[in-house]
């Protein structure tokens, strides 16, 4: 799976549950929204990290 299918993947399952908290009040996928989008940090932190490493060893 590429990095960019991995954070579409993450974004759909987010919006689900986000969904669910503000238009239904459901308080647990609140809790799933918020573990989801902490995880999105840490992939997206990751991703930044992949990056650099290839921009600065000239791989691009």
């Amino acid at each position: 799976m590429s990095r960019i299918d991995q954070i579409k993947n993450m974004v759909a399952e987010l919006e689900d549950d986000m969904n669910k908290f503000y238009e239904k009040g459901n308080k647990a996928a609140g809790t799933r929204a918020r573990k989801q989008l902490q995880e999105l940090k840490k992939v997206s932190q990751e991703i930044r990290l992949e990056i650099q490493d290839m921009k600065n060893s000239g791989k691009v």
